[in-house]
């Protein structure tokens, strides 16, 4: 009884949960003939939170055998439960870049989780998040010089009153003058002019490094179910060999007509024509003993219409 209650439940929860259960692979194979019918003993071994209803036990072939399911038990036991388990670490990090992350990021880690389950994790990649803390901003001074020679005259309308510096617009802050004599003896003036101004970026304060480490953990000494499945074989039937095609006989070459032959070449009948003609000879003669008959009931008629004209001629 307890053998159909399984059967019934895997039958109706197996087309609901395919799409999501993993099929379980069996823990032990057994091969062996009852009789004289061949019989597969498959083992799975279950934990409490896993359904039934992943253990295959659809129909399957095996050396000329197609084994059907007979019969399936559970039994309570003890075992080694293993399951899939991801851990999710943070840790700070002054960079952003991946490949300085990467070097500050083990590999591999050893794992107990909080219900005792033990395994080694590998770092999975793909899974690396960098996400930035904070945002801070510096501000640092700017200056910058010209020289501007050869001025008619010490006036500050002759000096620019802004300048551009690698991007940043710097305004004019002091003119330093110096003035010289030129060969005509005219006095020319020289302008050394400061420039200052200030510049303000904006940088993050720090990182925070999220990464996942995956792989399958396990435990010993957890309450496990242990479903035996057993099959029963019955032989395939041998494959009927399709009989040979038989290969077409090859076309006869038609005969040519000789060349002097003139118009009084006599065509012979094709051969379609001179298989049909007797065919037709047999149907004239079916008709000759048809058309006797005939004639002989019109020549019957005949003689009674004579013969009775001249009865009624003679009793007149």
């Amino acid at each position: 009884m307890l053998c159909m209650a399984l059967l019934c439940v895997m039958a109706f929860t197996a087309p609901a949960l395919a799409a999501e259960q993993t099929t379980n692979y069996p823990i032990s194979v057994e091969e062996y003939t009852e009789g004289d019918t061949p019989r597969i003993r498959k083992v799975y071994q279950l934990s409490l939170n896993e359904d039934p209803a992943s253990i295959p036990t659809g129909d399957f072939e095996r050396y000329g055998y197609v084994y059907h399911l007979l019969d399936i038990t559970q039994h309570n036991d003890e075992g080694v439960d293993v399951k899939d388990y991801t851990d999710t670490i943070t840790q700070d990090s002054d960079t952003g870049d991946l490949a300085a992350v990467l070097k500050q990021l083990d590999g591999q880690r050893e794992i107990t989780t909080e219900d005792g389950y033990t395994g080694l994790l590998v770092l999975d990649h793909t899974s690396i998040e960098i996400a930035v803390k904070g945002y801070n901003t510096s501000t640092r001074n700017l200056s910058a010089n010209r020289t501007y020679p050869n001025l008619s005259d010490a006036d500050l309308s002759l000096i620019p009153k802004t300048v551009d510096e690698n991007g940043k617009t710097l305004t004019l802050n002091d003119v330093q003058w110096a003035s010289a004599y030129q060969d005509d003896g005219s006095l020319h003036y020289t302008a050394t002019a400061n420039y200052t101004g200030t510049s303000t970026s904006r940088y993050a304060t720090g990182y925070t490094v999220t990464a996942n480490y995956v792989g399958r953990v396990s435990k010993t000494g957890c309450n496990m179910i242990t479903y035996t499945a057993i099959f029963g074989g019955v032989e395939l039937p041998a494959k009927a060999e399709p009989e040979p095609t038989p290969e077409p006989m090859p076309a006869l070459p038609a005969k040519e007509a000789p060349a002097d032959a003139g118009t009084d070449v006599t065509e012979m009948p094709a051969p379609e024509q001179a298989e049909t003609a007797p065919a037709q000879e047999k149907q004239s003669v079916a008709w000759i003993p048809v058309c006797l008959i005939v004639a002989a009931c019109a020549g019957l008629g005949v003689a009674w219409y004579v013969r009775t004209k001249k009865g009624g001629t003679h009793s007149k």
